[in-house]
């Protein structure tokens, strides 16, 4: 009897062991997948803010003013930074806030693009591709669809400014607070001392992309088998339960880590799997469209500026109205994700032309603006 004890126990200590190290080595994934993110995001930085803020500097209507948000986001990957630079134009009197309004509806779209950056990690393997670029894009076509549907209104009737400004004269006065980010305080020095090395930004994009797709195939590596079946059901039943728990779990994770290509990013695999299907990951990209807010008008109340809350309670008050308008026609956006996903894994030739479409679509606006 005591040596069948001794016997299960010897049994257990190296499957709890051998569990503890994929634990281990799936954070240490998790680590550099988000270290990546934030390695890419400080290399376009480093060439992109300046130029982005030249380009804004040039907003003389509101379609301009939208692709402008859109291309300059899109190539500084930061949402927050481009809402910094709008509201120190927008302060000094350089930008009013009609324009500004389309500008932060544009950097809605633009923080989408890492989503798709990630989801090229599955392409390699169509079924999983097909999902994760669904999942990656059912973010841009809600962004996008907010933007056309809200913008001719803006223009019309001035809502969100208005709103904005409302909001902003309920507040005045507020105090507010500057809150540490985890994530990047977690990541920050592994990200300095990278930068140190390499201070050029090509290299930095290179190995950021390297590092960004090795955790991706390893990650989905360590997930499958028993991992990502004790992960299914700890998604389905607690975290993705339903479409309010979603939209939370977004929301907050969002305002915690300041990342909304963070938190989005990380869903992408795990829809590639099969884990997570759209229908779920869509009240989950709404939350986080409203959580990448929250931070930044807590923030706005300290600096004292109007212009400041105003721009901020902007881009709050047009997430709000856009998920008032599409999550109840949510069925629009998931089927044209759904529709984009089957032809972009539809062959290899498909998936080059997606990638070539997905460039463009900054190069055009670009073409637009300087020659319009």
């Amino acid at each position: 009897m005591h040596r069948h004890l001794r016997g299960q126990v010897r049994g257990r200590i190296p499957g709890a062991f051998k569990a503890f190290l994929t634990l281990a080595y799936f954070l240490f994934l998790l680590y550099i997948f988000f270290f990546s993110i934030e390695l890419m995001s400080s290399a376009f930085k480093m060439a992109g803010r300046g130029f982005a803020e030249q380009l804004i500097h040039t907003v003389s209507d509101p379609v301009a003013g939208l692709l402008l948000g859109f291309v300059a986001t899109g190539i500084i990957q930061s949402s927050s930074t481009t809402t910094t630079i709008v509201v120190g134009l927008v302060a000094s009197g350089a930008l009013s806030i009609q324009l500004a309004v389309p500008i932060i509806m544009g950097a809605n779209i633009g923080t989408t693009t890492t989503n798709t950056l990630v989801s090229m990690g599955h392409v390699t393997r169509p079924a999983e591709f097909q999902n994760a670029f669904a999942a990656a894009t059912v973010h841009d076509f809600f962004n996008i669809l907010a933007a056309f549907t809200i913008l001719p209104l803006e223009i019309l009737f001035h809502p969100v400014q208005r709103i904005a400004q409302s909001l902003q004269g309920i507040f005045a006065g507020a105090g507010g607070m500057h809150l540490a980010s985890p994530l990047k305080a977690v990541v920050a020095p592994l990200t300095d001392a990278v930068m140190d090395l390499l201070p050029h930004m090509l290299p930095l994009i290179v190995l950021a992309l390297g590092v960004l797709f090795f955790a991706l195939q390893q990650m989905m590596r360590t997930m499958k088998g028993a991992v990502l079946s004790r992960l299914e059901r700890l998604f389905d039943r607690v975290l993705f339960r339903n479409d309010a728990a979603s939209f939370t779990l977004g929301m907050v994770t969002t305002a915690a880590v300041q990342s909304s290509s963070a938190t989005t990013s990380l869903v992408i695999p795990l829809a590639g799997t099969g884990v997570l299907s759209l229908k779920q990951i869509f009240p989950y990209t709404l939350g986080a469209n409203v959580g990448t807010t929250i931070t930044a008008i807590l923030a706005s109340f300290a600096t004292g500026s109007p212009a400041a809350v105003t721009v901020a309670f902007a881009h709050l008050t047009f997430n709000v109205m856009g998920i008032a308008i599409y999550y109840p026609l949510s069925r629009v956006p998931i089927w044209l994700a759904t529709q984009a996903g089957k032809m972009a894994s539809r062959s290899r030739g498909n998936s080059i032309r997606v990638i070539i479409l997905y460039i463009s679509l900054i190069l055009l606006p670009l073409l637009y603006i300087f020659f319009r």
